[in-house]
């Protein structure tokens, strides 16, 4: 039957509007709704783009962190040496092989996890000049506390060091002083680098438009909160030991400027973003505070010469804690 009138023409648009949705839908529906699988694939889309606090991964790289590094040598210098002979690995070179293996499996979990693609052969080459940085520091700063149980003292310059000056031929101190900056120059140098580079690189996938991250980052304040003390102080000590103190300073400001230009764009930082800002910020403010608390110290400062004066702990602790 033909409908010439009006209503036959509406009648018509609304059987054929049916059948758009019937074939649009697949179940007949008069009304345009997503699919189970769109609804999935959109919620798990909008899932990873909040993404939880990392407590698991942040926990580890701590745990790593005070044990392996900082407790590394405390380790070689309180453990008995008959335990370990002067000829043999100590304790603290053990810690240092755990430090390396760890410490990359963190960073190489964190970059997995990133929202921001990173190039994976990108981080493969960041691993891997963090290794070799580290293995350098690891030989190195062996035989350095080697030297202490010699009578070494850290807060003297190599050369200065009593035992220096009765090493035979003279020129043997030159080889010492390789072995210095292999250690604390060129392995620090190609150790942290990649190191906060992959940090950085982390923390520039950390925003979004999303107002939910606040709500979903609240969740983890107190595991934060603790892990931002635990860390702050740490890296304090990795600034100041390491004496990288113009790295940190340096990838702290680019972090700093970054969140300043994303929440001008109108983008929230999650809680992983804020607990890397906010640990920096702690460290910052104590390696300033340690600064000008030891600037007084002639010793101190005569090692450590130049208008960015941060002297090491373990300096600190030869020159006025060690037993004499």
């Amino acid at each position: 039957m033909t409908f010439n009138g009006p209503g036959g023409v509406r009648q018509r648009r609304h059987r054929e509007h049916q059948q758009v949705d019937y074939d649009v839908t697949g179940n007949g529906s008069h009304s345009t709704q997503f699919s189970p699988s769109q609804t999935t694939e959109t919620r798990n889309k909008a899932s990873q783009d909040i993404s939880p606090f990392h407590v698991d991964l942040w926990l580890l790289l701590a745990l790593d962190n005070w044990i392996f590094d900082f407790g590394r040598p405390i380790a070689a210098i309180w453990v008995p040496l008959e335990w370990t002979p002067l000829d043999m690995p100590s304790v603290g070179d053990y810690f240092h092989m755990a430090y390396n293996i760890l410490t990359p499996f963190c960073l190489i979990k964190l970059m997995e996890r990133n929202r921001q693609r990173v190039s994976p052969t990108f981080t493969l080459l960041s691993v891997l000049v963090f290794e070799l940085g580290a293995s350098m520091h690891l030989v190195g700063d062996s035989i350095n506390h080697r030297l202490i149980h010699l009578g070494f003292q850290n807060h003297l310059k190599v050369k200065d060091n009593p035992i220096m000056k009765e090493v035979k031929p003279k020129e043997l101190v030159k080889s010492f002083e390789l072995l210095y900056r292999y250690d604390e120059e060129i392995g620090h140098l190609m150790w942290y680098i990649p190191f906060f580079l992959c940090l950085f690189l982390y923390f520039l996938g950390c925003f979004s438009p999303h107002k939910s991250v606040q709500v979903r980052s609240a969740k983890g304040s107190l595991s934060w909160g603790l892990l931002v003390v635990v860390n702050g102080v740490y890296y304090w000590y990795l600034a100041t030991e390491g004496q990288i103190f113009p790295l940190f300073l340096l990838t702290f400001c680019a972090m700093f400027g970054i969140y300043c230009y994303k929440s001008w764009q109108g983008l929230l930082c999650d809680a992983n973003g804020r607990f890397l800002l906010w640990t920096f910020a702690l460290a910052i403010l104590l390696t300033l505070l340690w600064s000008v608390w030891l600037s007084g110290d002639e010793v101190l400062r005569q090692k450590y010469p130049g208008v960015l004066y941060v002297p090491e702990p373990w300096a600190f602790y030869t020159l006025h804690l060690a037993p004499k």
